[in-house]
């Protein structure tokens, strides 16, 4: 984990954030006058080591057990529980009452605790669904996928295996990458849940093992061209890079500019707003913007019969920002060092609005 710094930022930060929502708010609202539109919201959200308390043998999570130096318990794990689902209710809300219909999230340690967290009060009534996979990752976490059921149907899914070069990190294994293929609301997406190689060591020395996780997924996606060439593709996840680092430019060739993007490549919605100064996370005194939902060129025309891309969003309340300490003015984090702050997490969510146009019904005589 980071040391984290206070950014002299965070004041405009959460100023920018704000204004963005209540303009793109104000916007669907008159986008919505001129004809009617379905949303379906598409989000991703970093858990920040979302542990049970067992001490799991194969795994490095002897901190997160009860005799472990957090003391880590059944009570601070379901505040923790409770906190998270307490987000999870209210993003994207003010466009669909239903929220994420596909929420991405990593630092999560198994299926099990995604389990417990589709059934916390404040989101049961959803009845989401949950697809995951074990890696072999060094920490023991890994990443997964949250689905309503009501907007989404999973056809196929499986995790990518990435091989980390030499040299670029002390560990042998990183978090897969988490591919799904489905429906949402009828129409056929691939989604790929990602949690690259963190820049512990260096963001340098680190970099190759990014660049090899962002090739794995351009390689699978690139497969899939071959025979569905016009494939709404969504990549999302905590890439440990901003937008204009290059496993982003280079290797997934995500341009800042949709009308850059030609077909077969991919727009990132967060790259104006990352060079502007907003972020998810913040680390040496800056705002990176490591959680990205990237989307491929059949999103970005609007006169289609199907969902395409409306408006990105960091998903940003007051009680998610931190108010007092070293960390005063960054998302409010779970942990302190070794003390529960009862945070909810270091990274806020972000979620992309898609839309899609609903059929006016003639009125008979």
């Amino acid at each position: 984990m980071f040391q984290y710094f206070r950014p002299p930022v965070g004041l405009q930060h959460m100023k920018k954030i704000i204004l963005v929502g209540l303009f793109t708010a104000c916007a669907f609202l008159s986008y919505s006058q001129k004809s009617d539109y379905k949303p379906v919201i598409i989000g991703f959200y970093n858990l920040e080591n979302l542990f049970d308390t067992l001490d799991n043998p194969m795994i490095n999570d002897e901190e997160f057990t009860p005799n472990g130096p957090r003391n880590y318990n059944g009570t601070i794990y379901f505040d923790k529980l409770g906190k998270l689902a307490t987000v999870i209710s209210q993003m994207g809300i003010e466009m669909n009452p239903d929220g994420p219909a596909i929420l991405g999230v990593a630092e999560v340690e198994n299926d099990t605790v995604l389990h417990d967290l589709v059934n916390q009060k404040l989101i049961e009534k959803r009845k989401y669904k949950i697809i995951h996979f074990d890696s072999k990752d060094a920490r023991g976490v890994d990443v997964g996928l949250l689905y309503n059921p009501k907007y989404f149907t999973p056809e196929a899914s499986d995790k990518l295996y990435v091989q980390l070069p030499g040299g670029a990190k002390d560990a042998y294994y990183t978090r897969d990458i988490l591919w799904v293929k489905g429906k949402l609301d009828g129409e056929t997406v691939h989604i790929y849940v990602n949690h690259w190689p963190s820049r512990v060591g260096g963001e340098k020395r680190s970099e190759p093992g990014r660049i090899a996780a962002a090739q794995v997924c351009k390689n699978h996606i690139d497969s899939i061209a071959k025979t569905e060439p016009n494939a709404k593709v969504v990549i999302m996840g905590d890439l440990n890079d901003d937008p204009i680092n290059e496993s982003i430019t280079r290797v997934i060739g995500a341009k800042a500019s949709a009308e850059e993007v030609i077909k077969g490549g991919f727009y990132n919605p967060w790259t104006e707003l990352y060079k502007k100064g907003t972020g998810t996370l913040a680390y040496q005194d800056a705002w990176g913007l490591f959680d990205q939902i990237i989307i491929s060129y059949p999103w970005l025309k609007k006169e289609q019969n199907g969902l395409f891309f409306y408006q990105q969003h960091i998903f940003f309340k007051e009680y998610l920002v931190e108010n007092k300490g070293r960390y005063k003015g960054y998302p409010m984090r779970t942990w302190d060092g070794n003390t529960y702050r009862g945070g909810y997490s270091d990274h806020f969510p972000t979620y992309l609005v898609m839309l899609k146009k609903v059929p006016q019904v003639k009125k008979g005589f």
